[in-house]
């Protein structure tokens, strides 16, 4: 009884932090993807209302997965190019030591990986090269060439940097959006985490968080949720 009890006042508690983030809010009704009727609790202003107590219930099931992920250190590449989202995207991944693109998502970063690998190591390498002064040689035309191309690969691979094999989940903001992420990464059987709004399609991915993914409050609350979880399960391992 008192465990009931305990379950239902977390819940409640999670549920009025969702309410707080605003993460009921969903879009009009003209956009709303017929996946998440379900999670509709309602209309307020022409805007559909998420139901918070199924959100908080997706939320849970995404955590389980992600902290079990977190107790096997295992990789989870995250993805938004949402304004609203990148800042976010960028501190909690590397909050957790994991790989991002907080921007375009590049057709192949999973699917040709070793090709996309390859860009990865040339940054690397041109950076380093430029750090160590080896640069010197070349004429400042050349070398503002180089910055240049520096500068795009830093643009589209800099995140990813740390990823030196494929991932073993990926979490986007959207995944209408990051939809060419989310087919890579069905294409090959990587599960994919999404906070996704009424406007998405809920039965893309294995782990769908209904909720609001427009609004920057919204989006770093579930991220936050995400770290702990993923920093959860990494307690795991040093307590066993």
């Amino acid at each position: 009884m008192k465990e009931a009890q305990t379950d239902e006042k977390a819940n409640k508690g999670v549920v009025d932090a969702l309410f707080d983030v605003g993460a009921h809010f969903g879009f009009v009704k003209s956009r709303r993807h017929p996946s998440s009727k379900p999670f509709i609790f309602g209309v307020k202003n022409k805007i559909e209302i998420f139901d918070l107590e199924k959100t908080s219930e997706a939320l849970h099931k995404a955590l389980e997965f992600v902290e079990t992920l977190g107790s096997k250190n295992a990789m989870i590449l995250f993805v938004s190019g949402k304004e609203e989202a990148k800042k976010a995207i960028v501190s909690t991944a590397e909050s957790i030591g994991m790989p991002y693109v907080a921007g375009r998502f590049i057709g192949g970063t999973l699917t040709n990986f070793p090709q996309i690998r390859k860009r990865v190591e040339k940054m690397e390498m041109l950076v380093s090269q430029r750090d160590k002064g080896e640069l010197a040689k070349y004429t400042k035309k050349e070398r503002l060439l180089i910055d240049r191309d520096i500068a795009k690969l830093k643009e589209f691979f800099f995140g990813i940097s740390v990823m030196k094999n494929l991932p073993q989940a990926v979490f986007v903001v959207d995944s209408k959006k990051e939809s060419i992420a989310v087919r890579e990464a069905k294409r090959i059987g990587i599960p994919v985490v999404s906070l996704s709004g009424t406007d998405n399609n809920l039965n893309e991915v294995e782990f769908p968080i209904p909720g609001n993914d427009a609004s920057r409050k919204s989006i770093e609350f579930f991220l936050e949720q995400i770290a702990k979880a993923y920093k959860a399960g990494q307690m795991k391992i040093q307590s066993s």
